[in-house]
């Protein structure tokens, strides 16, 4: 059986805390998360709401946001958790009948993500960006691949010094 890939969110600051109405908890697997938007107008898209829109990834945990997914090696039994978890939230949340029914559209969502993450090396990272358009939303993603994706370009700088220091 061929490994099987998706993506966890990740966090190089506290700028998601900031950002976002709900977070995403680091290490929660996520995928796109378009479909929450597949209703939404220009009017919708505004302060917090509009970065989710523009740029956030869904936990599957929280149903919060990030910006950054990190792409790693799933099982198989934690992909069919996955799946009965967003099939609930789909009936919890946005109305569809059973859960039964939800599986599928969640097995789809999840295996959108894993084609996404697929072609690339463990550790890569993603960031998502969508667009409101007369045909409906349209994603792109930014792809860094492990090498290129030093912390330096993400992180905030400033000086350690003010840190405690624990030797």
């Amino acid at each position: 059986m061929t490994d099987r890939y998706l993506a966890r969110a990740i966090h190089f600051d506290e700028s998601d805390m900031n950002i976002f109405h709900a977070p995403a908890r680091t290490g929660e697997w996520c995928i796109s998360g378009g479909f929450e938007f597949s209703n939404w107008s220009e009017a919708d898209l505004t302060g917090k709401a509009r970065q989710a829109f523009a740029n956030g990834w869904l936990g599957m945990e929280t149903f919060g946001r990030v910006s950054v997914v990190a792409i790693t090696k799933v099982e198989e039994m934690e992909v069919d958790a996955l799946t009965g978890a967003l099939a609930a939230h789909f009936v919890s949340h946005y109305g569809a009948p059973s859960v039964d029914a939800a599986r599928v559209v969640a097995a789809e969502e999840i295996a959108q993500m894993a084609a996404l993450c697929a072609d690339q090396d463990p550790n890569t990272l993603l960031m998502v960006s969508r667009d409101l358009t007369d045909a409906g939303v349209k994603e792109s993603y930014r792809i860094i691949p492990p090498q290129d994706a030093g912390l330096d370009q993400f992180a905030i700088h400033g000086s350690l010094d003010d840190e405690p220091h624990n030797h």
